[in-house]
């Protein structure tokens, strides 16, 4: 299985490889279109701002062969914090349009609904999944990620919502639709549940 681990110069490139590695997979990091039109899966990683996420891409001449391997050769892509909220349509943060893949907005955490809790959200925290999916599988206890950040996504369409979390409120952490999926907690950081995460990855044919 040939793995893309999407360079645009934001990510934990190094840490999402040797957790592919751990969970039995092969990848490589690249910024060459050509690989991400030939990998058999890609993953869109993030760390930091919006709108910097978005000009980083287009510098980088990534985003035709980004669009075309998500949405026209349904290559299956998996964002992960910065790279799930760049798939959304717009972002508080900056104030920018995204890939547009999600109908759906990136928001900063309402104080005003967070009483004593600080922004960014930061630590471990149980994940809820709102429907089957092959990335979330049926377990009786929730699985808990890794987060640090301080805007979410908003999603218009109740059926892209594939998890939740809570802090504060509820905030959706992890979407997906069709051959997309992201998630705002990092696997690369979630120790034996990010493993399993990322083993499941690689098993996914949507």
């Amino acid at each position: 299985m040939s793995i893309c681990i999407i360079d645009y110069g934001l990510g934990n490139l190094a840490s999402i490889r040797n957790m592919i590695r751990k969970a039995g997979g092969k990848s490589e990091i690249s910024s060459d279109p050509r690989a991400l039109a030939s990998a058999e899966k890609l993953i869109l990683p993030g760390v930091g701002h919006f709108a910097a996420g978005m000009e980083n891409l287009r510098n980088s001449g990534l985003l035709p062969a980004l669009h075309e391997a998500a949405l026209m050769k349904k290559t299956p892509i998996l964002g992960i914090c910065l790279g799930m909220q760049l798939m959304a349509g717009h972002s508080e943060e900056g104030d920018v349009e995204g890939l547009g893949w999600f109908d759906a907005e990136i928001i900063r955490f309402r104080q005003e609904k967070m009483g004593s809790l600080k922004v960014p959200h930061m630590g471990w925290n149980e994940v809820n999944v709102t429907h089957t999916h092959p990335l979330f599988p049926d377990k009786e206890q929730p699985e808990r990620f890794y987060f640090v950040h301080s805007y979410h996504i908003r999603c218009n369409k109740p059926e892209d919502v594939l998890a939740t979390a809570h802090y504060g409120y509820d905030f959706t952490c992890a979407v997906s639709r069709e051959n997309i999926a992201g998630m705002q907690f990092h696997p690369e950081k979630s120790h034996r549940f990010g493993m399993e995460m990322m083993e499941r990855f690689i098993k996914w044919n949507p």
